[in-house]
């Protein structure tokens, strides 16, 4: 498996600044939050991506994907959810990023069913566009649709190969799921895996890898015995927590402690 790291554990940190972050802590690869805070986002020049998309290829260091902040089961008219994806879709494509990240963002006032229609409908219109830019849109369990079981319910309902899942391992976990759980639902869709640390279901203040309660030994464990060899990404949730710890003295410790977990369950 290959690691990465997100951007959100460095909010508007420049890309030369990432990169070196990469290589000097022997990361593979950088998830970039696609926000207007950003170095990188969605309202960049044709320039400007071309010099992002040659700064990743001269330091060997790979863009994992591109998080955006479409909510694709949201209330209201699917047109503007439909423009912010292709946008998405776009920067990714000039950054040669294979995947995008969306949100579900169901609304409690809708039902589930049609949280969940609505949120397929989009996505199926979506992934027309999405071939053609040769990049897969992620659903991530987050929110409305936090578990496995949730988002499946939506990419049963699409069906198309270039709509498939984000696992963030924390918000299955807050579910009530257990990682094989999860795992079982969701690989037919997987793209790949956001981990992360934190104190309690109660105090989700970011942590480093290791020192929490989440189960990543657990998800490590289910996603070797299955021969999964895809990217394990950190998601450091500094944005929105001013009181953690910075991320960048924490990146050695968080590499060798999933290394130790993918040597160990070898």
């Amino acid at each position: 498996m290959k690691l990465a790291f997100s951007t959100l554990g460095v909010p508007g940190l420049p890309l030369t600044d990432v990169l070196r972050l990469a290589t000097a802590h022997g990361y593979h690869g950088v998830e970039l939050r696609a926000h207007p805070e950003e170095p990188v986002h969605p309202g960049l020049g044709p320039g400007e991506r071309a010099d992002a998309a040659a700064a990743f290829k001269a330091s060997g260091v790979e863009i994992l994907g591109v998080a955006g902040y479409a909510r694709v089961a949201a209330p209201g008219d699917d047109e503007p959810v439909l423009t912010e994806i292709r946008d998405l879709l776009d920067l990714a494509r000039d950054l040669g990023a294979p995947y995008i990240r969306v949100f579900p963002g169901g609304d409690p006032a809708q039902s589930p069913e049609e949280a969940d229609a609505t949120a397929a409908r989009r996505l199926g219109t979506a992934a027309e566009y999405a071939t053609d830019a040769g990049v897969r849109i992620l659903l991530e369990t987050h929110d409305s649709h936090r578990t496995a079981a949730d988002a499946i319910r939506v990419l049963g309902l699409v069906g198309h190969r270039q709509v498939g899942a984000l696992w963030d391992v924390m918000h299955t976990w807050l579910g009530g799921e257990q990682p094989s759980e999860s795992y079982a639902a969701l690989f037919p869709y997987l793209g790949y895996i956001q981990v992360k640390d934190i104190a309690s279901a109660d105090d989700t203040t970011p942590l480093a890898l290791g020192t929490g309660v989440l189960p990543l030994t657990e998800c490590v464990e289910v996603l070797s015995r299955h021969g999964w060899d895809g990217w394990l990404c950190w998601e450091y949730e500094k944005r929105w927590y001013e009181a953690a710890a910075p991320l960048p003295g924490l990146l050695d410790a968080g590499r060798e402690h999933l290394s130790r977990l993918l040597n160990d369950s070898a």
